[in-house]
């Protein structure tokens, strides 16, 4: 299933969406109990979902909506740095010891669709594309072995980075608002099958800047699970983002920062393509 939350005519909902690319909402089904995607994945199974969307007609073609990310409010988006080698040494840095985490605000994210902005305050508006996965069953302690049943399901997401405050603190460099994306729908497990033999593809402009298979990583995502529940209760409607792979704009000669006007896309084998444009901040 394809599972996307939209904006259309003043409602806020979310749905699964139809090999024709209509949307069944789900908030109408429910009839408001459950208004948004993380309050179905908190209260509702899979089954009921996908029975949902078998058994009524659609309500939205796709096309009319706006979308909003997957999941537009999640209580945590937690961040894994330097989980492909390659990256790793790119920037310099032998492999981590144990997972790099760090949070990002739901704030500096935007849709599938919708502008990244470059601030006012600096030019050098980095990319990175990663897979994401979003938390459905949470928890605490959760075991590696057992936590892919927790996964929700997968969407892309736009790491963007801004590099001369993230020499500051990470946590300024990657929350500046409007900077990420995240989208453009949320892809069930089944759809999926192995996470690692997925492809990633990072476009800027119609050229390839980055390009690996998931498998890559050194970290698995049952590994992240694992690791980021030991810290914190994981809630359904979390994101758990895995990674970058090589190829980032600030280790490049001279350096490839992003621009208004540029579109930056980044592609996933079975799940779709991310696509957004740069703005200025106004």
């Amino acid at each position: 299933m394809r599972l996307v939350s939209f904006e259309h005519s003043g409602e806020r909902g979310w749905g699964v969406i139809t090999p024709r690319d209509e949307i069944v909402c789900g908030n109408r089904r429910w009839e408001g109990r459950y208004p948004t995607l993380k309050a179905a994945l908190a209260a509702l199974d899979h089954g009921a979902i996908a029975d949902m969307a078998e058994s009524e007609t659609p309500d939205l073609a796709l096309d009319a909506v706006r979308l909003l990310p997957p999941v537009p409010d999640p209580e945590h988006i937690y961040c894994a740095g330097l989980n492909y080698l390659a990256h790793a040494h790119e920037v310099a840095k032998a492999a981590p010891d144990a997972p790099r985490i760090f949070l990002r605000t739901a704030s500096s994210l935007v849709a599938h669709g919708q502008p990244i902005e470059r601030p006012k305050v600096s030019t050098d508006l980095d990319y990175e594309g990663e897979l994401a996965v979003v938390i459905g069953q949470g928890g605490r302690h959760i075991a590696a072995g057992t936590a892919m049943a927790h996964v929700a399901g997968f969407t892309c997401f736009m790491d963007g980075s801004i590099r001369d405050y993230q020499k500051n603190t990470t946590t300024a460099g990657k929350n500046f608002y409007a900077t990420g994306a995240m989208g453009p729908w949320l892809v069930t497990p089944e759809e999926i099958g192995d996470w690692r033999e997925l492809s990633l593809e990072t476009r800027l402009n119609g050229e390839v800047v980055q390009s690996a298979k998931t498998s890559a990583m050194m970290v698995s995502i049952g590994e992240l699970i694992a690791y980021v529940s030991t810290i914190s209760v994981l809630q359904p409607g979390d994101v758990i983002v895995t990674g970058t792979p090589e190829g980032i704009g600030c280790r490049r000669e001279p350096p490839l920062w992003m621009k208004p006007g540029d579109v930056i896309e980044v592609e996933i084998s079975r799940i779709g393509t991310l696509r957004n444009r740069v703005v200025d901040e106004t």
